[in-house]
């Protein structure tokens, strides 16, 4: 599939100290990347409503990754995947009377257009789960022939099929099952929050995970060597769409909170499983956005569209700048005042950048520390309150604007000063 334009980029004029990002694996800080290519992968959108905030805060979390990793000089290797075959995106066709393909293409140029306006960094490979049922199918064919699947009778003509969990996890010793699970929670009853179904009968373990499901009435069906009639599972595609787009495994694996378990452990553990290697390095999550105190979700319709924002003309530097003014791991609550005292605070940085950029101090000394500070505090786990806030300061008096504006526009795609201004 095709991706999006890549926006503008200003050249660093200041050093990136080395990257360091939280790893819900460890539960500590690591380095981003050990290595002059940085590889990232982020789960994309399930194409039937997009783009809601909740998307905008994941999107833009990791385009300040990527910016800074192209700012310290790594070639960036991003994949994307669009999950157009899954219940969600179908049960919303059915209940429009839309095609699936259609609506899959309606939803995903809109996600299209909203990031470019957003001026997020496209995907190196931005790919569909139709586009890899032939890759999906094979390892699924896989699993079964070696013994980590097994069919499970359905209610249709022809059995599902699904991962043996344990069997998968002996065979798979690079990657232990159940990393990810938050400290405290209850596997199986999140599990099924998130998908699951802990309780079907015939099942060999209540975590094993649908790898390929069986044709139903009204539904895509493939027609694959050595699998019946059906369609993927969720997880094994990330696990496969990740692989077919470069080695594994990823510096990065990131997503919203929700991902982390057990999406990103099951696909991890299905990578490990057909592949011998997990699906990343690290794993990075993203704090929920919630909504008069509930969470942001397309199941309980209370979600803020970032097209809404695009059709008033909204500026997205201002969207920035009020999604990323918590950290990126924080849950966090919106409201519009908070879209506003971005947008106030935006006009503050431009108006000083404007009346200081003729304010030059001696071998651009403040400017050059302000624009290393700034980097800094973006390097320590993506530190954007901080970085917010020396901006403040330095908005108090402004010096050195160009220097200041090049480092602001590469590592977060805000534009502080006009080309034209002089």
């Amino acid at each position: 599939m095709e991706s999006w334009p890549v926006p503008g980029i200003r050249p660093m004029p200041v050093l990136v100290p080395p990257v360091m990002i939280s790893d819900s694996l460890t539960g500590g800080l690591t380095h981003a990347s050990e290595s002059a290519t940085f590889s990232l992968y982020v789960c994309g959108i399930t194409p039937y409503d997009a783009t809601h905030l909740g998307h905008a805060s994941t999107y833009l979390t990791y385009d300040l990754l990527i910016r800074l990793m192209h700012a310290s000089g790594r070639t960036v290797r991003y994949t994307q995947n669009v999950t157009d075959v899954d219940d969600p995106l179908l049960e919303r066709a059915v209940a429009t009377g839309q095609n699936w393909q259609e609506l899959a293409r309606e939803q995903t140029d809109l996600f299209r257009a909203d990031m470019q306006y957003l001026s997020v960094f496209p995907p190196t490979d931005y790919v569909a789960v139709s586009e890899r049922i032939l890759e999906i199918s094979a390892a699924v064919a896989g699993l079964l022939s070696c013994g980590l699947a097994y069919p499970v009778p359905s209610d249709h003509a022809e059995p599902d099929i699904y991962l043996d969990v344990r069997a998968a996890s002996g065979a798979a010793p690079s990657w232990s099952f159940g990393a990810l699970l938050p400290a405290g929670a209850s596997a199986e009853h999140t599990f099924d929050e998130h998908g699951g179904d802990s309780r079907r009968v015939g099942k060999r373990h209540p975590l094993d995970s649908l790898l390929w499901r069986s044709q139903r009435p009204g539904e895509p069906s493939w027609d694959v060597a050595g699998l019946p009639s059906g369609r993927p599972g969720w997880h094994v595609e990330c696990a496969v769409i990740a692989a077919g787009a470069q080695q594994l495994p990823y510096d990065v694996q990131g997503g919203g909170s929700d991902l982390r378990y057990p999406h990103h452990d099951y696909s991890s553990q299905h990578a490990a499983a057909i592949y011998g290697r997990p699906l990343a390095r690290v794993f990075s999550h993203v704090g929920l956005v919630s909504l008069g105190g509930e969470k942001m979700s397309k199941s309980l319709g209370n979600l803020v569209f970032i097209r809404d924002w695009r059709i008033r003309g909204v500026d997205p530097a201002a969207i920035r700048l009020a999604v990323l003014s918590h950290h990126y791991r924080d849950e966090w609550d919106w409201h519009d005042a908070i879209l506003g005292t971005a947008s106030v605070r935006l006009r503050r940085w431009r108006d000083a950048a404007l009346a200081g950029r003729h304010k030059v101090t001696s071998g651009s000394g403040v400017g050059r520390a302000v624009a290393q500070d700034f980097a800094a505090a973006l390097a320590n786990d993506l530190d954007t309150v901080t970085a917010w806030s020396i901006l403040d300061d330095w908005a108090a008096a402004p010096t050195d604007v160009l220097v200041v504006a090049d480092a602001v526009s590469a590592l977060t795609g805000v534009t502080l000063l006009d080309a034209g201004a002089s």
